[in-house]
């Protein structure tokens, strides 16, 4: 039943930011019924599950992926639902860490007589919501920084032109990204260099995948030119730090870093990236003169090295995308 709700949860991942994506089973013992979140001021996945499943949900155990909430926002607490309804007993997988739940919703079940378990599948649950919980622990976005380079470590020749280093499937797949980030970032030189569009249109979500109704926000760092193809977009300056706070206060969960080299070598540098997405295709530009991943001066000996754990390793047609991650303690 808790490998359905994340199933469920994964259903919904692209429409319900700033909210998190919950999934939700109701066992009746005979018969099943799923809920997932809906869009922002939209059901949470357990009242989606209570009205799939009306008065069949007296005596059932419900499973979600999130704590239920006991709050009012713009929709009514699950909690108050929950326990109307008479299901008899809530398997929660992980604590809602954001401040107006962390344990309340769990605790206003037992006080009302629900039997109450927690921590079925909650490594699999975290990892699903693990940009929200960062989101809800330090009101700063989980930022992933994409990069796409020869397998010599290069993002441009040097005469600058650098469309198309890899293949359809891995342009398709950081489409993909963009789709799942609520706000994508490039810096105002790669801007005037490139004039990239920033959208998500060439990836379509699979059959069960509901599709997001939005665009990323896009933003710039620095200021872009009028007539660029990025526009509508939200220009930022001053220091990364601040930066991320104001994205984290617009509600951006998840921030998409897409360069360039200067960019991304500012955003790794401040130790502000949570998960690099490297694509590489099988060429070599041979040399030294093209232009590489990030500027500026690196580690200075093998003792300074930057190192992380490799989290995925994922073959997309000719090339590879390797997902990494820094050695540090998750959110």
């Amino acid at each position: 039943m808790m490998d359905l709700a994340l199933e469920a949860a994964r259903s919904c991942r692209l429409v319900t930011s700033p909210n998190p994506w919950v999934g939700c089973m109701i066992d009746a013992g005979e018969s099943q019924y799923t809920g997932a979140t809906s869009v922002p001021g939209g059901n949470h996945a357990e009242i989606n599950a209570l009205e799939a499943a009306g008065k069949r949900a007296r005596g059932a155990d419900l499973y979600t992926t999130l704590e239920p909430c006991n709050h009012q926002g713009r929709t009514g607490p699950c909690v108050d639902a929950i326990i109307a309804a008479g299901v008899a007993r809530v398997v929660v997988a992980i604590e809602d860490p954001d401040p107006v739940v962390s344990g309340q919703g769990i605790a206003a079940l037992r006080e009302a007589g629900v039997a109450v378990e927690v921590g079925m599948r909650a490594v699999e649950a975290a990892e699903l919501l693990t940009p929200y919980l960062k989101h809800r622990r330090t009101g700063l976005p989980w930022v992933v920084l994409k990069l796409a380079a020869s397998l010599d470590g290069r993002i441009a020749a040097p005469d600058a032109t650098s469309q198309w280093i890899t293949g359809p499937e891995a342009r398709i797949d950081a489409h993909r990204l963009r789709a799942e980030s609520d706000a994508v970032l490039v810096g105002a030189g790669t801007v005037r260099a490139d004039d990239p569009a920033l959208t998500a249109r060439d990836w379509q979500p699979p059959t069960g995948v509901t599709p997001p109704t939005d665009q990323p926000l896009r933003v710039v760092l620095g200021s872009a030119p009028p007539d660029a193809r990025v526009h509508p977009a939200l220009e930022m300056d001053g220091p990364l730090e601040q930066v991320l706070g104001e994205l984290g206060e617009r509600g951006v969960i998840q921030l998409l870093v897409e360069g360039g080299a200067t960019t991304a070598a500012a955003f790794h540098r401040a130790g502000l990236v949570d998960h690099y997405a490297v694509y590489l295709a099988p060429g070599l530009f041979g040399g030294d003169d093209a232009r590489p991943m990030f500027t500026g001066q690196g580690a200075a000996s093998v003792s300074d090295l930057w190192r992380g754990e490799i989290h995925a390793v994922t073959e997309l047609g000719p090339d590879l995308r390797i997902d990494m991650r820094p050695l540090r303690t998750g959110y």
